[in-house]
């Protein structure tokens, strides 16, 4: 039995409820029956006509307070004209069953001219246009419900040329901008869109606003934008008449300027956020290996995938390395609320286990050759080469058995550098150095050490270098580096180390959520964990064609994952850059080359770790690795013909796993052994041949 407190609960939600409305037919009839044209009805609402329009056709809903203005006027019609064939006694049953249905009830029906008078066999519904004409959806539907009531539309939506701003859902809202500066207005006054904060310290998601081509056209902006340069690094010139709108009326654009990627915003005043986000798909600000498919898609549809990825994973704020970076900081916000013992008054303070405010050099060693921390201080002492496998095995080393196998099998792991992310200790505070400690595997760094005396199988890559080669001299590793070593059995003897005495899972968060979302989106496309092995390998091989729409999100939240990782060392942009300067990436707290090695130093570990006890298990060797790729022979074209499996059918702990979790494997692709042995001789990789890689790289914008 429900308690009298949920009881009051649930009255109280009754009672902060909206008026409904009556549905949109009779809105149109109780219009007509009065005489009353819809631009005069515009003007008494001081709104305009093609608003009155999608009122009436069930595409939007007005807010208050002309919803209040516009029901009581609907309440007043319905009294003074009851739907034909009504008696007069019950005159007043049509107005009241009519505000009783939702306001979602809407007629199936696209944007019409005005309708005809109301002839006297019954209600009039707004003649549709054909189909062909619009894309926007046959049904119209109102907003869905929403945890947080002050964004009730989301946290998004497409604008089309005609005004129609498509959000999630398949929600339509009307916008009448016809400028930039009008857009970012009706955005924050009257939109609904944005987004709750992920952390309780963090701050709310600005609300984006998705730009078709036709729509930038109509907001004076240029259709495409040209240049030399990659049209992603593209910028609007200051003299371009939309900047000076822009400006003139007191909004500002970031450093990056109008590109495809605009920020609008104003100062924040008190708490009111002022700020929104501006994609052009034209100015191709969704870019086609991030989002496959998605930039050719009908607005409704663009909105589809942007939402479920705004929902599950962040509101984009540019490109997925940028977003991927952004979700780290809403998830460890630098600041909270502290209250100052002197004055009482709450202040900004340091949150513990973030990255803080301010930037932070690196190491020298953990730093690029063109960083001032290199450049001013004459650093030679060698840098940390902490990346991905690229290895291919000397075709001298395949044995006449492996020689006959008739496949070559390509495993990929899983989001690899996603699983290395968690649980990882990283360093929060600056490094100190330290000459000749003992080594920790608990302290994580970077640490000068030979490790050339350690003895690897030949067939196998060493686990030390990206490209597999055996080190010969003292290099710098990162600690999941060095404490490998030691878990092989060898003695570590660093020479010099730059450790780090403040430490925290920074990124445990970040891993949760991505990993729930691609989990999730995967699911989507009928891949979930109850799958065994071969019914998993046929999921995976027909999910792309499942659902094209979230297959898009599945490879944004692959893209988000490794762009933000290359995000924490992004490198100098432009051809103005001299080396020793300060390049505008240096100046955020999550310019971080340290912790992207030591996800990548982990990942290549932990690959290291399952080839070698699937030569232990198995008896077989990789062919070649490139990043989270393994090539391995094959008697069979599946995988299921080499991995190791027990009595009872279920896989041997250890190596490699089929499934849909982050760091477990599916099948890449299928070759001859032939065509691989002829690449290896050639010298080429044929992990790379069957998958493409999917490497770490430092991103840029």
């Amino acid at each position: 039995m429900a308690s009298e407190e949920e009881l009051f609960a649930s009255v109280d939600a009754l009672l902060h409820e909206e008026p409904h409305l009556p549905p949109p037919a009779e809105r149109a009839r109780l219009r007509e029956a009065a005489g009353i044209t819809q631009a005069r009805l515009a003007s008494a609402l001081k709104t305009t006509t093609q608003s009155v329009k999608n009122w009436e056709n069930g595409r939007s809903e007005p807010k208050s307070p002309r919803l209040d203005a516009y029901q009581r006027l609907l309440k007043g019609w319905a009294a003074k004209y009851p739907a034909p064939g009504a008696a007069p006694a019950a005159a007043t049953a049509p107005a009241a069953s009519a505000f009783a249905g939702p306001a979602a009830s809407a007629v199936e029906t696209t944007e019409a001219p005005q309708a005809p008078a109301v002839p006297a066999a019954g209600p009039a519904r707004p003649a549709a246009r054909p189909a062909a004409a619009s894309r926007r959806p046959a049904a119209a539907k109102a907003a869905q419900p929403t945890a947080d009531p002050r964004f009730p539309h989301g946290p998004l939506a497409v604008l089309d040329g005609d005004g129609a701003a498509y959000g999630v859902g398949g929600i339509v809202l009307d916008c009448p901008a016809t400028s930039v500066v009008e857009l970012v207005e009706w955005t924050l006054r009257e939109s609904g869109l944005g987004a709750p904060r992920l952390h309780r310290n963090g701050k709310d998601s600005d609300p984006l606003i998705v730009l078709t081509a036709a729509a930038a056209v109509k907001l004076g902006l240029p259709e495409r934008l040209e240049g030399h340069e990659q049209r992603r690094s593209l910028r609007l010139p200051e003299d371009h008449p939309v900047v000076k709108q822009v400006v003139k009326a007191k909004w500002r654009l970031t450093q990056r300027g109008f590109g495809p990627w605009a920020r609008i915003y104003r100062k924040v005043q008190g708490r009111e956020r002022q700020c929104v986000q501006l994609a052009i798909l034209s100015w191709d600000a969704l870019d086609e290996r991030s989002w496959p498919g998605v930039a050719d898609m009908e607005p409704a549809g663009i909105a589809r995938v942007l939402g479920t990825y705004a929902t599950r994973v962040i509101t984009p704020r540019g490109s997925t390395a940028v977003s991927g970076l952004e979700l780290m900081t809403a998830l460890r916000p630098p600041t909270r609320a502290v209250q100052d013992p002197q004055t009482g008054n709450w202040v900004p303070g340091h949150n513990p286990g973030s990255l803080g405010t301010e930037p932070m050099d690196p190491a020298p060693p953990e730093a690029t050759p063109e960083h001032p921390v290199v450049v001013d201080s004459g650093w030679s002492g060698g840098f940390l080469n902490e990346e991905a496998y690229q290895w291919v095995r000397d075709v001298d080393l395949l044995s006449d058995e492996e020689c006959t196998l008739p496949y070559a099998v390509g495993l990929d792991l899983n989001t690899a550098f996603l699983a290395a992310a968690a649980r990882l200790v990283v360093g929060l505070s600056a490094p100190d150095h330290f000459h000749t400690p003992a080594f920790n595997p608990k302290i994580p760094g970077s640490w000068l050490v030979d490790l050339s005396h350690v003895e690897v199988d030949p067939r196998l890559p060493s686990p030390f270098t990206p490209d597999g080669t055996r080190p010969t001299r003292p290099a710098w590793y990162q600690t999941h580096t060095v404490a490998y070593a030691q878990e092989l059995g060898h003695n570590v003897a660093p020479l010099e180390a730059y450790l780090r005495r403040e430490t925290g899972a920074y990124l445990d968060p970040w891993h949760d959520r991505l990993k729930t979302a691609y989990v999730d989106t995967l699911a989507d496309l009928g891949v979930t964990k109850d799958l065994d092995d071969r019914a998993f390998l046929a999921a995976m091989e027909r999910h792309k064609d499942t659902d094209p729409a979230m297959a898009a999100v599945l490879a944004a939240i692959k893209a988000t994952v490794k762009g933000g990782i290359g995000k924490l060392r992004e490198r100098p942009q432009g051809r103005k850059y001299q080396e020793g300067e300060r390049w505008p990436a240096l100046q955020r707290p999550t310019w971080r080359p340290d912790i992207r090695a030591a996800v990548i130093s982990k990942a290549r570990v932990n690959m290291h770790r399952k080839l070698r006890n699937m030569a232990t298990m198995t008896g077989l060797y990789p062919l070649a690795v490139l990043s989270d790729c393994v090539v391995y022979p094959s008697p069979g074209e599946s995988p299921l013909a080499f991995l190791p499996y027990a009595a009872s059918g279920k896989p041997q702990p250890g190596g490699f796993r089929l499934g849909p979790t982050p760091g477990l494997a599916k099948l890449e692709g299928v070759q001859t052994m032939l065509w691989a042995v002829d690449l290896m001789e050639q010298g080429h990789n044929p992990a790379r041949h069957i998958k493409g890689g999917d490497a770490v790289h430092d991103e840029g914008e």
